[in-house]
């Protein structure tokens, strides 16, 4: 490892040790067909370093195409999905249940979705339509999704969220659990100070991040020290349409540079969204040839952010706005849908 990267981690998180820790997260082997893969915090699982986006493969308009990209992204290493039970209202659940329901898929693939819910009942209403969709008796990862509101970290112990979780795990159901959350820093580290040892947290993870709401420099020290696995999210910060990143369409930056920096810091994945097979491929060819950026590099992106006006929110509206809130949590805590 160079002195350089450790240079621009200990600038980055603050000390020393926590660039220690971020080198670590790093570390990378050779999975399948030859896809790099890291280790998934206190795990011990070694997934691949992209996600397969469970919105975006969900919105495919060609259910038959759908399953193809899928069969092709196993196939070629991209081994990690993602899901929830609300992403097209079960449809992404169901279309990725149909895919892995192919001779020997399951086996392949470590599975996640989300439970939308906070209470007990009605999270294991969700694990039950979740697992059903799926094709599957168990969930490699299972996920408290959107915590966006202040209050949800309280929700998910006190109205019995977690007790839902921990019984699902105990049978065998679900084998770790984490959250996701896209808003605020600050609940992201509302949820890491509550009594359970999270195996996961997603989370924005892209170059104007940086300079918003950084999630990058709140709340991956705080996930490093405590061995909770990253998974990266909104690497191209979303976008006015399908399939297109909201970066690489509104400043100078380019799609490749987005993804390459975000893998650059200490992510156990990132999960990216991919909607053709000539996106499959695309993604598929950064992540087989990645080399962490020097910094001068990362340095230079982080200018550039600032410069396209990455310290106002404009170009992260999942932070800065509801427009991505999910209807089912706005309507969980009373908001127009």
């Amino acid at each position: 490892m160079s002195d350089s990267r450790r240079d621009f981690f200990s600038t980055l998180f603050g000390s020393a040790m926590a660039a220690s820790m971020a080198q670590q997260a790093i570390a990378q082997q050779t999975g399948s067909a030859g896809l790099p893969t890291r280790k998934l915090g206190r795990t011990n699982e070694q997934v691949s370093i992209l996600c397969l986006g469970g919105w975006h493969i969900g919105a495919v308009e060609n259910k038959d195409e759908a399953v193809r990209i899928m069969h092709a992204a196993i196939d070629e290493g991209l081994t990690f999905f993602d899901t929830c039970w609300d992403y097209q209202w079960g449809g992404s659940e169901e279309i990725i249940g149909r895919a892995l329901s192919a001779e020997g898929k399951r086996d392949k693939v470590f599975l996640m979705t989300k439970n939308c819910e906070r209470d007990y009942a009605g999270s294991m209403k969700c694990l039950d339509d979740s697992l059903r969709r799926l094709k599957t008796d168990r969930l490699d990862l299972w996920q408290f999704h959107e915590m966006v509101y202040d209050n949800d970290p309280d929700w998910v112990f006190e109205k019995g969220g977690l007790r839902a979780a921990l019984e699902a795990q105990k049978a065998g159901k679900v084998r770790y659990i984490g959250f996701t959350g896209h808003k605020d820093p600050r609940i992201h580290m509302k949820m890491l100070s509550k009594p359970y040892d999270w195996a996961t947290a997603q989370m924005p993870i892209n170059v104007m991040d940086g300079h918003y709401r950084s999630f990058q420099k709140e709340v991956v020290p705080a996930c490093l020290s405590r061995n909770v696995g990253v998974i990266g999210m909104k690497s191209l910060a979303g976008g006015p349409g399908p399939g297109k990143g909201r970066l690489a369409v509104e400043t100078k930056l380019t799609h490749e540079q987005c993804r390459r920096y975000a893998l650059s810091l200490p992510v156990s994945t990132l999960c990216v969204g991919i909607m053709s097979m000539d996106e499959l491929k695309s993604e598929i060819s950064i992540a087989r040839n990645f080399k962490p950026m020097i910094d001068a590099d990362k340095e230079k992106l982080l200018s550039l952010a600032l410069e396209e006006g990455g310290a106002d929110g404009r170009h992260e509206l999942f932070k800065s706005t509801q427009t991505y809130d999910g209807p089912h949590h706005r309507k969980q805590h009373g908001f127009a849908v």
